[in-house]
């Protein structure tokens, strides 16, 4: 049975998307690679520290899959988790023949607070790792719909991919609602407004904003139909496509840089009627969507 996307585990996800029986492990749990920071602040710890990394295949090619479990500690990146992702960039890079991609499934809410220090430095590294290796021309793949979403250090490692896939059930920021809100105060932002968490930072908004290639429904089997769909697209990072994505944000920001909610840029877009979006299913919304959303 074809699973939710939101609701499954990260190894559910994962096993969902590649090739049956072809997943292998790097550091699996039996390895016991833990957090030596959470035992220190006696915290509970996961013999995979939230992130499983390894090869497996997609539609018969090789690729190197990393994902994150949102249900450890929110998918929070530390020491560990952030070693784990590097380590699979640079066997990428160090393999004789290129993978087809790396993908990625994105479920975390950013740096682990526990360990603060270390996880932005793993986030910077895992960064550092994964842009050097698409400027020698390695692919990857970001897959954004679980439940803790795609937040902080992690939401920039997202948007240094070369595409991302979302449902409408993902969301996808640089600061979460309930950073925002603390910072911000209620009045900019209430965290506790789940209609317009949705609106600014789910799935749909991303889409029609250009920040996404596909929009699918939140299904393991759909997460893999989009993946098999960017596998053939060119990979690779050059000075033309830093310079237009600039271009890109600088037009979007003189454009809608004002509006203060996503209604207002779906206006902007040429949506008639911006609050029906949120009720439309995801074949619907992407028949409306696909010429009117915005686009480096």
């Amino acid at each position: 049975m074809d699973k939710s996307f939101f609701e499954a585990s990260a190894r559910e996800r994962l096993l969902g998307v590649v090739d049956p029986g072809t997943f292998r492990e790097f550091l699996p749990p039996p390895a016991r690679v833990t957090s030596p920071h959470l035992a220190r602040l006696d915290q509970p710890v996961a013999f995979d520290d939230g992130a499983i990394v390894g090869d497996a295949q997609l539609d018969g090619r090789s690729i190197l899959v990393g994902a994150q479990e949102g249900r450890f500690l929110g998918g929070a990146v530390g020491e560990v988790h952030g070693a784990k992702l590097v380590g699979l960039i640079e066997r990428a890079r160090a393999m004789p023949v290129a993978p087809a991609a790396v993908i990625l499934l994105f479920d975390s809410g950013g740096v682990r607070l526990h360990e603060a220090n270390a996880g932005l430095i793993a986030v910077s590294e895992v960064m550092r790792a994964l842009l050097r290796a698409r400027i020698e021309g390695i692919r990857f793949i970001g897959l954004i719909g679980g439940s803790s979403g795609c937040f902080g250090g992690t939401g920039l490692l997202a948007r240094c991919c070369d595409a991302l896939v979302m449902s409408e059930e993902g969301r996808l920021a640089m600061s979460g609602p309930e950073v925002i809100e603390t910072v911000r105060g209620v009045e900019e932002f209430d965290a506790r407004d789940r209609a317009l968490v949705w609106r600014v930072t789910g799935g749909k908004h991303r889409f029609l904003q250009g920040e996404i290639e596909l929009l699918v429904a939140d299904t393991t089997r759909a997460f893999r139909a989009a993946a098999l769909a960017l596998l053939a697209q060119r990979g690779g990072l050059e000075l033309e496509d830093v310079e237009r994505e600039h271009s890109f944000l600088r037009r979007r920001w003189e454009r809608f840089g004002a509006c203060d909610d996503a209604l207002d840029i779906w206006r902007g877009l040429g949506v008639a009627d911006p609050s029906s979006v949120p009720l439309l299913g995801t074949e619907e919304f992407v028949d409306l969507a696909r010429p009117l959303r915005n686009r480096p």
